[in-house]
């Protein structure tokens, strides 16, 4: 029997849920799926530039482990573009430190590190119009097509 699967921190949910290719139908394309941890080890890897040591303390697991993970996401990344495949970034063993608001009037994305404290209204235009984007990413949720979310209402968003 393997060793479960110790949660990963991730700093903060993804901006979006997804990418797909421009101008095919999603309806045409298969899906890969990149983990919320394996989004975690992109970002904090190629996108903040750290080496794999102070990426693994930052998502408090083990070098080897953080390696195999950013290789895993790299593949999933890479199958996703050469293959044309739509990206959805759901699911995995994760906790997040921050929690993100979108405004859907303004657009404005707004952090906040104290769960106890996020605002009913956007900071920016004042608007009540926003989406708490740590829920797009809850445990038990799924991708379903046409189904509220990315592509499920709110322009895109």
């Amino acid at each position: 029997m393997s060793r479960p699967i110790k949660k990963r921190t991730v700093q903060e949910p993804p901006k979006i849920q997804g990418m797909k290719p421009i101008g095919v139908p999603a309806s045409f394309l298969e899906n890969v799926i990149l983990c919320i941890d394996e989004y975690e080890a992109i970002r904090l890897a190629d996108y903040e530039g750290l080496d794999h040591q102070k990426a693994a303390e930052i998502m408090c697991i083990s070098r080897s482990t953080f390696t195999r993970l950013i290789e895993k996401a790299r593949g999933k990344l890479a199958e996703s573009i050469v293959a044309v495949k739509e990206l959805i970034i759901e699911g995995g063993s994760f906790s997040f430190i921050s929690d993100l608001i979108r405004c859907l009037d303004c657009g404005e994305i707004s952090r906040f590190d104290n769960p106890n404290f996020i605002p009913e209204t956007c900071p920016n235009c004042k608007s009540a119009n926003i989406v708490h984007l740590n829920q797009w990413f809850s445990v038990g949720r799924e991708h379903r097509r046409g189904g509220r979310g990315f592509r499920g209402g709110h322009g895109g968003w």
